[in-house]
């Protein structure tokens, strides 16, 4: 799993390319939450664009960056999610709490 982050005002924009599973997720957690700690980032876009697989590592680690933004009266947005992903996000209810947007340029509009 590669991972960039970018930020863009105050949206931390997570750009990830390969599998989201439980040997990426902990690297990723912890660069995006140094970022929260240490930046005055108010939102989180996960761009999806690169990823190919999901499982319930990447879910929690999503989930768990949620909790924090949204205690901190952020939002946390989602892009370019592929069929297989988008269909774990709804079976897990994440697009009940985490908006799903087609592209980066609409998700940034959005936040």
């Amino acid at each position: 799993m590669q991972v960039k982050l970018k930020r863009t005002g105050s949206t931390l924009i997570v750009q990830m390319m390969g599998e989201l599973d439980h040997h990426a997720v902990d690297a990723m957690r912890e660069k995006i939450d140094v970022k929260l700690l240490h930046e005055d980032i108010k939102n989180i876009l996960f761009d999806f664009q690169g990823v190919n697989f999901m499982d319930s590592s990447g879910l929690g680690m999503i989930l768990g960056r949620y909790k924090i933004v949204s205690a901190k009266g952020g939002k946390v947005l989602a892009c370019s999610l592929n069929p297989r992903v988008r269909r774990i996000f709804e079976l897990a209810g994440l697009e009940n709490k985490i908006p799903v947007f087609s592209s980066k340029q609409d998700a940034l509009a959005g936040a």
